[in-house]
């Protein structure tokens, strides 16, 4: 732990919110045609109309934007899916919840031809919501009940399942693969700022939630028979945690597709600084993550110039060699 007083950890807090609104501003400006500081600073200040500034109005600020709430999000949901789980590999899309999410929207799209944005929101929730109660309730058989190996493998069946039937039902219909292919891979590109109001106010209730259950949270990781016996009501808080991680995934999914890694990366970076306090952990997360989801976007933008990648496979590209070393290490208790 680097951090080890509360005056430092607040310190790095504010650092880190300075060094994400960095890299907001780099994502501005930075990408296929780079972008002046000064003009970024006149688009606010003294809008002229242009090409140019509508371009950094219409569609460079809502990508940055929705990259750093999508990021936050992930961080946050991975932080809680691995303290309810017990599980460093914990991921919403290592254990199926974006598949679900993914699914239900290729669905809604190829047999029911739905378009409206505000409709993706809750078809997103529906569907992380049902692939997080199947992951759990098949790891949960057997007589030694739910752990992080049978979670882990329960978790990667039912996203294997998802993404099948997601890629069975695209084949058959052409349209629909030509519409949601770059989605499902997992973007940010091409996004307006109408994506991101429409599920704010869900990602803002999932984030104070998760800053309000996060010394419960502490107590819980303790061990459930000792929050128990401290009065903690343990199956309340796990309810708690599962609507907020069913919210902060299913709203990510439905403006960014299925991001994966950043759930996974971002908790053990954050716990080298603050430790295992999720009063620290938590927002120290949100900020991480989103940090590296910009990072990772902007580094897309130069793989192939002047084609893009999907940010997805950056954050895979990133993701794969730290999930490798973790699951090298064991599915340690956490």
């Amino acid at each position: 732990m680097l951090f080890k007083t509360t005056r430092v950890k607040i310190i790095g807090l504010f650092g880190s919110m300075t060094l994400c609104l960095f890299f907001i501003m780099i994502s501005i400006i930075y990408g296929y045609t780079d972008t002046p500081w000064q003009m970024v600073i006149d688009s606010f200040l003294r809008f002229d109309g242009s090409n140019e500034h509508l371009i950094i109005q219409n569609t460079r600020v809502p990508r940055a934007l929705i990259a750093a709430a999508v990021g936050a999000s992930l961080g946050i949901a991975g932080v809680l899916m691995q303290a309810l789980t017990n599980n460093p590999l914990a991921d919403p899309k290592i254990f199926g919840i974006n598949a679900g999410a993914s699914f239900f929207i290729v669905v809604a799209v190829t047999v029911f031809s739905i378009t409206s944005l505000s409709t993706f929101v809750w078809i997103a929730f529906a569907g992380a919501a049902f692939s997080a109660a199947i992951v759990y309730m098949i790891g949960s058989f057997g007589q030694e009940g739910l752990t992080p190996m049978k979670f882990t493998l329960a978790g990667a069946a039912i996203w294997a399942l998802f993404s099948s039937l997601t890629q069975g039902l695209l084949v058959v219909n052409e349209r629909a693969l030509e519409e949601v292919l770059f989605w499902l891979a997992g973007s940010v590109q091409g996004r307006s700022i109408d994506y991101l109001y429409s599920v704010l106010p869900y990602l803002m209730i999932a984030w104070l939630s998760s800053l309000l259950i996060s010394r419960h949270m502490n107590l819980l990781a303790i061990g459930e028979d000792v929050a128990k016996g401290l009065g903690q009501k343990t199956g309340l808080i796990k309810l708690a945690a599962a609507c907020i991680i069913v919210l902060l995934a299913g709203a990510s999914v439905a403006i960014a597709g299925p991001i994966g890694f950043i759930g996974i990366v971002v908790p053990h970076i954050v716990r080298a600084f603050v430790g295992i306090d999720y009063r620290w952990v938590i927002p120290y997360s949100a900020m991480f993550g989103a940090i590296l989801l910009i990072f990772a976007d902007v580094c897309a933008r130069y793989i192939i110039m002047p084609q893009e990648v999907p940010v997805g496979v950056m954050t895979a590209i990133i993701g794969t060699p730290f999930f490798i070393y973790i699951a090298r290490r064991g599915l340690v208790k956490r």
